[in-house]
């Protein structure tokens, strides 16, 4: 296989993966009311899998700086995830990850007030459409179309938390930390984050049928092979292009996947909210990328200058 066009192959199979994930990430729950927390648990180690492939061929960055941006990701993206299982418990996916999509809006923000940057006209475009579907959102939540709770909010946080992991990837970047060593944080965080959420349980399940942990491990393995495949597609292709692709039909997976299986049509204020969510979130991934395409090789080392800012999960 063509190695520049090698990328399309491991994005198709990163589209698959991630998108199923999403769509099944709620059936132990719904099924056998596993504890979303018992879910991050078994998360949490299935990241092992990426970090040791990740890490193959590189050396992990020792340095203080590394560590620090490392912990930063690591942490965010672990707590992002403590909040999307517990979202998943009482939210639908079909709406839940649309909103998790527009975490760009975040990165965006934060790089225009802390590096003063400067927007341009496609990512200003998909910052207003991401806002709007925001509202939307919680136009379509509070007119009843799913079950009451906060879901809603807490998929916002996560949000917030992925999209702040994704400034923080970028600025680790900069300073060359490789995407081994930032996969490596990456589980590191994630397994700290674990004697938490057994704390938050009152301690391990025990009274559970065994294909609660089996379908958590497999779907979370899903997670996590996914994973590897975006680093597999961001070594092979521009980021310009693998980034927003990705971003885009990941959630549009999880979407149809979801609506099949739980047989349920978004309201028309939900429909348009998802449309909004992944065209706004797809024009400021792209703009973003072609930003960091566009910065001096000076400044980048290595994998680093084409490290994505969609943060792997």
């Amino acid at each position: 296989m063509n190695r520049t066009r090698s990328w399309i192959f491991y994005a198709a199979l990163l589209v698959l993966f991630w998108g199923v994930w999403g769509a099944l990430s709620s059936l132990p729950i719904n099924l056998y009311g596993y504890p979303d927390e018992m879910i991050y648990v078994i998360w949490a180690f299935t990241m092992i899998i990426p970090a040791v492939f990740a890490l193959r061929g590189q050396k992990f960055d020792r340095r203080p700086k590394a560590a620090m941006y490392g912990l930063l990701i690591g942490l965010t993206g672990a707590g992002g995830q403590l909040l999307l299982f517990n979202a998943l418990s009482t939210g639908p996916a079909y709406l839940i990850f649309p909103i998790i999509s527009v975490s760009p809006a975040i990165t965006v923000l934060m790089a225009v007030i802390f590096l003063r940057e400067r927007l341009r006209k496609v990512a200003i475009i998909g910052l207003f459409a991401a806002l709007a579907a925001i509202v939307l959102f919680s136009v379509a939540g509070s007119s009843g179309e799913a079950t009451a709770g906060p879901w809603l909010l807490i998929a916002i946080f996560v949000s917030i938390a992925w999209g702040v992991q994704a400034f923080f990837m970028r600025k680790a970047a900069t300073i060359g930390v490789n995407d081994g060593t930032t996969f490596g944080w990456m589980a590191i965080s994630g397994l700290a984050l674990v004697p938490f959420a057994i704390l938050a349980m009152g301690g391990l399940p025990l009274d559970v049928p065994w294909q609660a942990p089996a379908l958590t491990a497999v779907t979370q393995l899903l997670n996590a092979i996914g994973a590897l495949f975006l680093v597999m597609a961001l070594s092979r292709g521009k980021a310009s292009i693998v980034a927003p692709t990705t971003n885009a039909l990941a959630p549009v997976l999880t979407i149809i996947v979801s609506l099949v299986i739980y047989q349920t049509l978004p309201s028309p204020f939900g429909a348009v909210a998802i449309v909004l969510a992944l065209v706004g979130s797809t024009l400021m991934v792209y703009s973003d990328e072609k930003r960091g395409e566009a910065v001096p090789e000076a400044l980048l080392t290595g994998e680093a200058a084409r490290e994505a800012t969609v943060a792997p999960r």
